[in-house]
């Protein structure tokens, strides 16, 4: 898993979604693009949970965030363990996050804190054997913190509908992370360098108190 996919994993898991979303009904497809604002909206709602974490305050807006992300089947399959290998192509989610900012500090301020995130339902399309197939999928994350620090996930998949063999899969996966731990320690790991590393490289504190959410500075690529 490279550097920027761990960001993007530990984004997704700390704010509740594992899976993203964006229903279509099945048709031949190509690749598929990533559409226009959509790194934007990323980069916006990275800033809001990054000064959330940074500033430690919990009056004040929740985090809201929707969202859409598109993945090459290429940088999926970055992820590919022995036990599980990406057998589909590109992918596209989104999903709107609402998660509370009290709940977000609580999880970093207190000694020990165990989040659970609330269900959040993500529609994705995905592309298989030319065609691009609806997947919608309900997660309800579980993160255990202690001192800070993230010890321990669950993706918790509450409830997947779509074709079989896609929903197969990503079942597996989820069952896999929760029962066996196959993406456990990678999924912590970039948790935690997501707030202590990631945060205060790109939205150190004196820039996170000033800087409107609205208008994120952008982050070197």
């Amino acid at each position: 898993m490279t550097r920027k996919s761990a960001r993007a994993v530990a984004r997704c898991t700390l704010v509740g979604a594992v899976l993203l979303a964006g229903a279509l009904t099945a048709s031949p497809v190509g690749a598929l693009e990533e559409q226009k604002g959509e790194q934007q909206a990323i980069d916006a709602c990275d800033a809001r949970l990054c000064r959330m974490l940074q500033q430690k305050t919990a009056t004040g807006e929740d985090l809201k965030c929707k969202l859409t992300k598109t993945w090459a089947r290429s940088t999926i399959k970055e992820a590919d363990r022995t036990e599980l290998t990406w057998g589909f192509g590109d992918a596209r989610c989104s999903v709107e996050l609402v998660i509370s900012r009290a709940t977000i500090v609580a999880a970093v301020t207190n000694g020990k804190f165990k989040l659970w995130v609330p269900p959040h339902t993500a529609n994705c399309v995905i592309e298989q054997d030319g065609q691009l197939k609806s997947i919608t999928a309900t997660v309800e994350p579980k993160i255990v913190f202690k001192n800070g620090k993230a010890e321990k996930i669950w993706i918790n998949l509450k409830h997947i509908d779509g074709p079989g063999g896609v929903t197969g899969w990503l079942s597996a996966a989820a069952q896999l992370t929760d029962s066996v731990g196959i993406f456990h320690r990678p999924m912590v790991k970039s948790v935690n360098r997501y707030i202590y590393k990631h945060c205060p490289k790109y939205y150190p504190l004196a820039q996170a108190a000033t800087t409107d959410p609205a208008n994120p500075q952008p982050k070197a690529k």
